[in-house]
């Protein structure tokens, strides 16, 4: 039987017009989807938003009505594009402003660096009013939460660090395991035997990958759940249908 207690869930949004245009490659979502997993919590929906004010804000407010938690990434930084904050202060409905606590950080880290925190850099201090800050051990402009509404960076070293920062202050629920078993038969050979064990193990989630490597072509069946018994149950059921 499902869990009747099911995991919390997330969404992701991604914010740039370098994404979108294909100039930096997105590894933000990669990481998520896999600490998420680890916490327990079930990542259900990326999307991917340009640097437009309307776009963003209409995003977060979609986002934060329809999942648990929304994890952004993207326009935190001190340039003129950088404009997540401001968003998150609209969507919200709250003012964006320096933040004092923000500014030490920033003061602080830029005099031990001998570099000047010009009023490009101070941008990085402006919090939406009512949000915490998010911890950045890498470069130290933080991020924030507001509401259910994670703002990190979209630099993945930092990205990563926020998120660290900010997952065990989450409450979790199971994490989900996995198994991988390759077949070398094609899709159309195992869809029936697989639709079968589907249906006989309906607490789990079954995907099916196909390959070609060195002229032999297959698939590769991932089973998730959060039971271990019952996943390795059907795995080896799995491995007796096409032994």
């Amino acid at each position: 039987m499902p869990d009747a207690t099911p995991n919390p869930n997330a969404a992701m949004l991604v914010i740039g017009d370098e994404i979108l245009s294909g100039r930096t490659r997105d590894a933000n979502m990669h990481h998520l989807a896999g600490r998420l997993t680890e916490a327990g919590i079930d990542l259900r929906e990326v999307r991917i938003v340009s640097d437009d004010h309307a776009a963003i804000v209409a995003a977060v407010n979609a986002l934060r009505a329809a999942w648990n938690h929304v994890f952004t990434s993207g326009g935190i930084g001190p340039t003129h594009d950088d404009i997540t904050a401001d968003a998150i202060g609209a969507a919200f409905g709250v003012p964006v402003d320096i933040r004092d606590d923000a500014r030490a950080l920033l003061a602080d880290h830029y005099e031990r660096t001998g570099r000047e925190l010009n009023d490009a850099r101070l941008r990085m201090a402006r919090i939406p009013e009512g949000a915490t800050l998010i911890d950045n051990p890498v470069s130290v402009a933080p991020g924030f939460t507001l509401g259910n509404v994670h703002v990190m960076a979209g630099v993945p070293s930092v990205f990563q660090a926020m998120v660290a920062s900010v997952l065990p202050k989450l409450t979790g629920g199971t994490p989900l395991l996995s198994t991988s078993t390759r077949i070398e038969r094609g899709e159309g050979d195992i869809a029936g035997p697989l639709s079968a064990l589907v249906a006989e193990f309906g607490d789990l989630s079954f995907g099916s990958y196909p390959f070609q490597q060195d002229g032999v072509h297959g698939s590769n069946v991932v089973i998730r759940g959060a039971d271990r018994t019952r996943l390795d149950a059907a795995t080896e059921r799995l491995a007796s249908l096409f032994a």
